[in-house]
């Protein structure tokens, strides 16, 4: 096996951050189902804490409000089937890749907006007659934050939990914040209680409506570690999982 050593140092060291940066390990999810019964559990638990976490507890009391969620990847997929799962009237899902937009559809997403198209700012808006209740930005960019937050309505929520460059700046309005009485936020991980919050998502899985195993999208071995991060780095897989 030859593990480029940019990327990776030692066997330990590919599996750990493997599972960091979503590629899950067999030996986790023997793990996972042992303890909780259940068959498949995410890669990274970052994926269900930071998307679908933040949108239950912030949407869950107010079910039928609406939701959009800027950036699809494991994060992003994950919000999508929190805000399912929230009971959001309408899911909008914003990205740039039209197979992640399909993806997001077949979670329950109601209505996918190319994120590189131009006005889909003003596409939105019209779509869901002046924004959504709550955006959330899930691609680690400011200029997804600032689309983010363009797209939601007077009174309504933005909520990032993307990781952006520590140089990345975005321009805001501090008059559309007072003036439309908006919130801006941000969440990391998710705001999780692992042992409060890690036995909910087991039992939203269990009934139905948490069906994290479909974001299960390839499988390969610590050979092909390299060519799983590449993947992931170009988008063309959710969340891979190393066989050992």
């Amino acid at each position: 096996m030859t593990i480029d050593r940019r990327r990776l140092i030692t066997t330990t060291g590919a599996v750990a951050l493997a599972s960091a940066l979503g590629l899950g390990t067999t030996r986790q999810a023997a793990a996972a189902q042992k303890l909780t019964g259940v068959t498949y559990l995410p890669p990274s638990y970052a994926d269900l804490a930071y998307g679908s976490q933040g949108l239950v507890d912030r949407i869950n009391e107010k079910a039928g409000e609406t939701v959009a969620v800027v950036g699809l990847g494991g994060v992003g997929l994950s919000a999508i089937l929190g805000a399912v799962a929230a009971g959001a009237s309408r899911i909008i899902a914003v990205d740039l890749q039209a197979d992640k937009l399909e993806m997001a559809r077949t979670l329950g997403a109601t209505d996918i907006f190319n994120a590189g198209e131009e006005g889909v700012a003003d596409a939105v808006r019209a779509a869901t007659g002046g924004g959504v209740d709550h955006a959330f930005e899930m691609a680690g960019s400011a200029r997804a934050l600032e689309l983010a937050f363009a797209i939601t309505r007077r009174g309504g929520a933005t909520v990032t939990a993307g990781l952006t460059p520590p140089t990345a700046t975005m321009a805001l309005s501090p008059l559309k914040l007072v003036a439309e009485e908006r919130t801006l936020k941000g969440s990391y991980v998710g705001s999780c209680i692992p042992s409060r919050d890690i036995p909910r998502y087991i039992a939203l899985y269990r009934g139905g409506r948490l069906p994290v195993d479909r974001l299960l999208t390839s499988r390969g071995t610590l050979d092909d570690i390299n060519e799983g991060f590449d993947a992931l780095a170009a988008g063309r897989t959710v969340r891979h999982v190393v066989l050992l």
